[in-house]
């Protein structure tokens, strides 16, 4: 595991202090709420695990979780009480449906909404404290540019923009890249296109985020920033039927078009960023 650079009091304000990331640890976000982040989160370490990796999703929404929605979960233990001392990890840490575990965060919990120091260190002790069990932790986050987003992308080593072809999906992706180069001086970013209306589309779409970059943000950058298309998933009348059902796509309905695009997802990802399993 790669240390971690733990800022003094003499160093800028905390969310905007970048962190070393830690391996195997990649960062599902997106720009704009409503995209589909937590579904390609779940689905994706479904399609991780039926490939062979051990697999963790952390639903680092902390203050609007709905992992456990998505999956049909009823936690009686969460990252509240990990944190508060109440519990410990290892009895948050619940099997999902798909063959993966999740960590799951309660939701509407205020207190959680802005990264205080108490945040900011329980979270990354858990984070750490993970890493040795698991080949990929996914760390599903809030969206857009808030501190305890930021935070919790800065621990990453990869991220992956979740975005649609709609212009405001496009133009709060851009924005929060811009943040993300800016503040964490990532030199690339993956970008997943969700709900494509049209086959192929998300290469250009993804071209276009890139030129808008190179024109307003790479300017007195050392290395631009890159952005990396991972793959589009087709929008899919299963994905709806599956989210209604509080099933995993993956599970009940695995060959449809979007599941089709999140195997290959993760194969694409196996063979860039993560080790293939023992």
């Amino acid at each position: 595991m790669n240390d971690v650079l733990l800022p003094t009091a003499q160093n800028q304000d905390m969310a905007q202090t970048p962190l070393k990331p830690l391996g195997k640890v990649l960062a599902v976000t997106s720009g704009k709420g409503g995209v589909g982040k937590t579904f390609v989160s779940a689905n994706l370490a479904a399609a991780l695990a039926k490939r062979g990796h051990k697999v963790l999703v952390l639903d680092a929404d902390l203050g609007l979780a709905n992992l456990d929605v998505v999956l049909n979960l009823y936690p009686k233990i969460t990252l509240h009480d990990v944190f508060t001392g109440k519990a410990k990890l290892e009895d948050a840490i619940l099997q999902a449906p798909g063959g993966f575990s999740v960590l799951l965060a309660g939701s509407g919990m205020v207190e959680y909404s802005r990264l205080t120091p108490e945040v900011r260190n329980e979270f990354l002790r858990i984070v750490s404290g993970l890493l040795p069990h698991y080949d990929v932790v996914l760390l599903d986050t809030g969206a857009g540019i808030s501190d305890v987003v930021l935070f919790a992308v800065s621990l990453a080593s990869e991220v992956l923009m979740v975005a649609t072809p709609e212009p405001t999906s496009l133009t709060d992706a851009y924005a929060t890249i811009k943040v993300l180069v800016g503040q964490q001086q990532r030199q690339t970013v993956r970008v997943i296109i969700n709900q494509a209306t049209r086959p192929g589309s998300g290469p250009a779409i993804t071209n276009q985020l890139q030129q808008v970059l190179d024109r307003f943000v790479v300017s007195g950058l050392d290395q631009p920033i890159r952005l990396i298309h991972m793959g589009d998933i087709p929008i899919d009348p299963e994905v709806r039927q599956a989210v209604m059902r509080r099933q995993l796509m993956m599970q009940v309905t695995p060959n449809c078009p979007a599941g089709v695009a999140i195997s290959q997802l993760a194969r694409k990802l196996e063979g860039s960023v993560i080790p293939k399993a023992a």
